[in-house]
């Protein structure tokens, strides 16, 4: 059985994958054959050196292997799992600022807007070369994409090749979360079910796991009776979608936010991303990126003033926002006295998971940044989908999942055959099975089949090698406000990132 890691050298996705590999019992009991593949070379003998620590301690014996090229990684592979990026924070930087400078309210660069654009053009290439390859090398493989901007890439891959191709991300989860604190309940207590595009989904139903309560009519009253500043740049945006389109969206501000033209006044922390000064030059001149902000939650604007060194990031970890909450939830309790009962504590936390890439692209967010790869660490799985969807169609195990990108037949009604939406499905020895999902709201509708469009056009453009075609898709992007401004970001797009874009002329 063997599984090809494509971006294997990467810090988060490579070890978080061998992980979960080698946690799992159906994989390792058929034989496991695990090739770890990345253009850079550099990092892959330590991968490797992980990889045979991880099996050693849990007394595995896989087939291991690693290599820069993908016609010696390919052959004979059942799966290939794949997560890339080039040069993530310096490009990310100029994804987000540079649509600013011509005065698109550009969020966060990742997925939508003019950022999302040119971050799917940077990576649409190597992804359709990976389908390719297997074309050629394991035309039966299934290929799981991790890779943001994740419908983009995953609408080239099916549209553009013929590998049955899955996107996978754990956004849902973040959205499944958010309910779980207005409603002040155990995540686990949560069957909800959602239907649209990766970072902008919406929930068809929200029950209780046990009795099959519909819980909507609760979370309506509880998300009107909460203080509207609560997790006000996680939630907020949420909140007011909810309220207007009467479905709760997934998966928060930041991600749902590029796919709106009117985001950023329920998003304070689209001023700060990346923040830098223009007068000291911006960071694709100097070099320099700078810090960058995922929201404000725990604030992470409170920044020592001489901090001893460059801080690239500014996230709080998983448990740094856990220990803050229950901080936050002691100190309310200590001030109100709970005299009341209920000192606020249901609707404290963050609990956001996401890392920026989404997934987004990063399997095991946080995991192992605190741990050397010279030694396994903690051996928990990551929590991402691509081992259970593995055992399902590898080994018969009947799994449900929680979110699969495919390309739409049926699936999601109101929305074109062939776009890759976002669903739940089910998963045996017989194959993936989408779940076919009632018809959203025409409303939401309207707002996804724009996005629908948009992804149809920019592959149209990589394709054809179209600047008028993409231009057509950023006309009809809802942050496009003026002409001169599209024409203007894409050439400046061209002129500053040329070298890692595909060939594109008027």
């Amino acid at each position: 059985m063997k599984v090809v890691l494509v971006g294997a050298g990467s810090r988060e996705f490579g070890p978080a994958s061998i992980r979960d590999l080698l946690l799992s019992d159906p994989l390792c009991e058929n034989g496991l054959d695990i090739v770890l593949m990345d253009l850079d070379a550099s990092d892959l003998p330590r991968m490797k050196g992980y990889a045979e620590a991880v099996a050693g301690r849990l007394g595995r014996s896989p087939r291991l292997s690693v290599t820069t090229r993908l016609a010696d990684a390919l052959p004979g592979a059942d799966a290939v799992v794949m997560a890339i990026e080039l040069d993530r924070y310096f490009y990310w930087a100029q994804d987000f600022h540079i649509p600013r400078t011509f005065g698109f309210p550009q969020i966060y660069g990742e997925n939508g807007g003019p950022g999302g654009l040119f971050h799917a053009l940077r990576n649409m290439g190597p992804c359709v070369d990976v389908a390719r390859a297997m074309e050629r090398h394991c035309p039966d493989a299934w290929l799981l994409n991790y890779t943001n901007p994740l419908t983009k890439l995953c609408e080239a891959q099916s549209r553009l090749t013929d590998v049955r191709v899955v996107g996978l991300c754990h956004g849902v989860f973040h959205g499944i979360e958010q309910m779980a604190r207005i409603l002040d309940v155990p995540t686990g207590q949560l069957d909800a079910r959602a239907s649209g595009i990766n970072h902008f989904t919406w929930f068809e139903s929200v029950r209780d796991r046990e009795t099959g309560e519909n819980l909507y009519p609760r979370l309506k009253k509880r998300e009107r009776e909460a203080h509207l500043l609560h997790d006000w740049d996680e939630i907020a945006l949420s909140r007011i979608l909810f309220r207007v389109f009467g479905r709760f969206p997934s998966p928060g501000a930041n991600h749902i936010g590029e796919y709106l033209g009117w985001a950023q006044e329920f998003l304070g922390s689209s001023v700060v991303q990346f923040c830098y000064d223009p007068v000291e030059g911006a960071p694709w001149e100097t070099g320099e990126v700078p810090t960058w902000i995922y929201n404000l939650a725990d604030h992470p604007t409170d920044m020592p003033a001489f901090p001893g060194g460059p801080v690239p990031r500014m996230k709080p970890t998983r448990e740094q926002r856990a220990a803050a909450a229950e901080a936050r939830a002691t100190r309310a309790e200590a001030e109100s006295g709970n005299a009341d009962g209920g000192s606020g504590r249901a609707h404290e936390g963050s609990g956001n998971d996401a890392d920026g890439s989404g997934n987004d692209a990063s399997p095991g967010n946080g995991s192992v940044s605190s741990v050397g790869l010279d030694f396994p660490g903690p051996l928990t799985p990551s929590g991402e989908l691509a081992v259970p969807l593995l055992e399902g169609i590898l080994c018969g195990v009947d799994t449900y999942l929680d979110a699969v990108n495919i390309p739409n037949q049926g699936h999601v009604p109101g929305l074109p055959d062939g776009s890759v939406v976002e669903v739940p499905a089910r998963v045996d020895a017989r194959g993936l099975h989408p779940r076919s999902m009632k018809r959203l709201p025409e409303g939401i509708l309207s707002l996804l089949r724009t996005q629908t469009s948009i992804h149809q056009l920019l592959v149209d453009a990589f394709d054809t090698g179209s600047r008028a075609t993409l231009l057509q898709a950023l006309m009809l992007d809802p942050t496009t406000h003026s002409y001169r401004a599209a024409v203007n970001v894409i050439n400046e797009m061209f002129r500053v990132q040329g070298d890692v874009l595909p060939e594109m002329e008027w």
